[in-house]
């Protein structure tokens, strides 16, 4: 595997996901006031469930997704702060536009923590839109769908 590619994580990546997901999220504990859902996340079951996908050798990112009837939901995108600037994260969203068109699914769906205002520069210059902000619970969150041609 090259570090470009982008493979299923198997069981035995689970404490590199966690750790990743970790780097990546942990700035943001401060920032929101708690702990950011994707670190709450049980890595082990969506790594069974066949819904994580790492890149890197050792993994520096990852992303979770999830297929639902009419769209992919992106669950968790992470880069490791180190690997940050290395073009990671683009490979990823094209990796979810691709996995979503093999699919055979129409939209992506994400959301992300309005705090974390870094992602609302990022997700609208691949494409995502911005369908509503609502309050879940302790979660301020944006919601972003990209439509696929």
């Amino acid at each position: 595997m090259t570090d470009e590619e982008i493979r299923s994580a198997v069981a035995a990546d689970v404490p590199v996901v966690k750790a990743v997901i970790d780097a990546a999220f942990h700035p943001y504990i401060a920032r929101i006031g708690l702990v950011p859902a994707p670190m709450e996340a049980d890595h082990a079951a969506n790594v069974a469930a066949g819904q994580v996908f790492v890149t890197g050798k050792p993994v520096t990112g990852l992303v979770v997704v999830e297929e639902r009837e009419e769209h992919l939901y992106l669950d968790i995108i992470a880069v490791h702060p180190d690997a940050h600037g290395k073009g990671i994260g683009r490979r990823l969203l094209h990796f979810v536009d691709a996995r979503a068109r093999e699919l055979g699914l129409p939209e992506i769906r994400l959301l992300t923590n309005a705090l974390m205002w870094e992602n609302q520069k990022i997700y609208p210059r691949y494409g995502y839109e911005v369908v509503e902000r609502r309050v879940d619970g302790p979660y301020d969150r944006i919601h972003y769908r990209k439509r696929l041609a």
